[in-house]
């Protein structure tokens, strides 16, 4: 899907690791949420509250996901999972827009 239509746009941003990382809360009729963001190059840990779907729309990064011990490449049209109260590790290579769904 490359638009989202019927929403609401929180116009305060997020913003992570000194402006490096900064997203928006996009909300659905439904009640269900996703944040669209974009993160520069650096590596990164984040937690979980909530399961989290990651989708890379541009750029390529490396995650290190709860449980595991290698580093996996995500680029541009792919995505990863989270399951909730976790942590993972990310370094992004290149400017990377993402889109982070919740559930």
């Amino acid at each position: 899907m490359s638009q989202f239509d019927n929403v609401t746009v929180l116009k305060a941003a997020n913003i992570y690791f000194d402006g490096k990382v900064t997203s928006r809360v996009v909300k659905f009729a439904d009640g269900s949420r996703k944040t669209l963001g974009i993160m520069m190059p650096g590596d990164y840990e984040f937690g979980t509250d909530e399961d989290e779907l990651m989708e890379i729309m541009a750029g390529e990064v490396e995650v290190l996901l709860p449980g595991s011990s290698a580093w996996q490449t995500i680029k541009a049209g792919e995505s990863f999972e989270v399951p909730a109260n976790a942590k993972f590790g990310i370094k992004v290579k290149s400017v990377t827009d993402y889109c982070c769904s919740y559930s």
